[in-house]
């Protein structure tokens, strides 16, 4: 009996512990920076995009020789406080995150599974376009439709829209594929079920999971390489405060000296990134009834 009771309780343990095991600092840092976006306007101590009054340029983090408490984090060339400019940054790189994930996932959803229910030649143009999209190295192909659009948040969402939608839609369709064929979509079909209705009530609803998981994974993705446009100048427009932009601007005081103009927009997008990965990869294996009880 006691041995019994010995392999039973971590079995209880772990289907405890399943139900509550969400990553604790992913997140917090997810967490913390849906806060910080909302609240810009609050925790920013100045005007991200104006001098401090009475400031001077390059102005050393607080706790270095020639630092003050009135910039915590320093100052930039135009002797802008770093911290506000983080901050207003968050919203930037949330806002482009999750909206440029939404779009790319919605095209994605759309023409993965007309593609993979309707099938015949709306399949096979579907995929071919995928392909051909898929051939494109995308940070070049970002890069064109950004000089294209012009600079700004709304046409950056717009380029991840059409840059980042094909690994949504061959994912979805390879799953709408397998559903066509279960008993309950055939018993629709029988049953005269029109079409709109089978996707709306029995294919969507059971793509959601694969859909969730490929959107976690993805605003980490969107968030790098809308600071690589900003980066390269065809992202977000200056004035406006973007962690990309702050690398670029910083990009000629690096060898001077000036480390926490590069360091702290860099640390930013690192552990956002980072966090949004490893809630995705969570994600994933909680919502894999296979490898839920891993």
């Amino acid at each position: 009996m006691a041995s019994i009771g010995a392999l039973a309780r971590p079995a209880a343990l772990r289907q405890r512990m399943g139900s509550a095991d969400v990553p604790l600092l992913p997140t917090l840092i997810l967490g913390g920076l849906g806060f910080t976006a909302l609240l810009a306007n609050v925790l920013a101590p100045y005007d991200p995009t104006l001098p401090i009054a009475g400031g001077r340029v390059f102005q050393p983090p607080f706790w270095m020789e020639g630092g003050s408490t009135n910039a915590l984090l320093g100052t930039d060339f135009q002797g802008r406080d770093v911290l506000s400019r983080l901050i207003y940054g968050a919203r930037v790189s949330l806002l482009v995150g999750v909206t440029g994930t939404a779009v790319a996932g919605g095209i994605g959803l759309l023409l993965g599974v007309i593609a993979g229910y309707l099938g015949g030649w709306v399949d096979q143009a579907v995929m071919r376009l995928t392909d051909a999209w898929l051939a494109l190295p995308f940070l070049m192909f970002a890069i064109f439709l950004a000089a294209l659009l012009g600079a700004g948040v709304l046409n950056i969402v717009i380029v991840f829209g059409f840059v980042y939608w094909t690994r949504y839609a061959r994912v979805i369709r390879g799953e709408v594929l397998s559903l066509r064929e279960r008993e309950f979509v055939r018993l629709a079909q029988v049953a005269g079920v029109s079409t709109p209705r089978i996707i709306l009530r029995h294919i969507l609803p059971n793509v959601l999971n694969t859909w969730m998981v490929l959107a976690s994974l993805t605003v980490g993705v969107v968030i790098v390489t809308e600071a690589s446009l900003s980066f390269l100048g065809v992202g977000v427009p200056p004035p406006t405060p973007a962690w990309g932009l702050m690398l670029s601007e910083a990009r000629s005081t690096l060898m001077a000296g000036y480390w926490w103009l590069t360091v702290f927009p860099g640390v930013c997008i690192s552990g956002v990134v980072l966090a949004a990965n490893l809630f995705g990869d969570w994600l994933r294996i909680r919502l894999d009834p296979q490898r839920r009880d891993l």
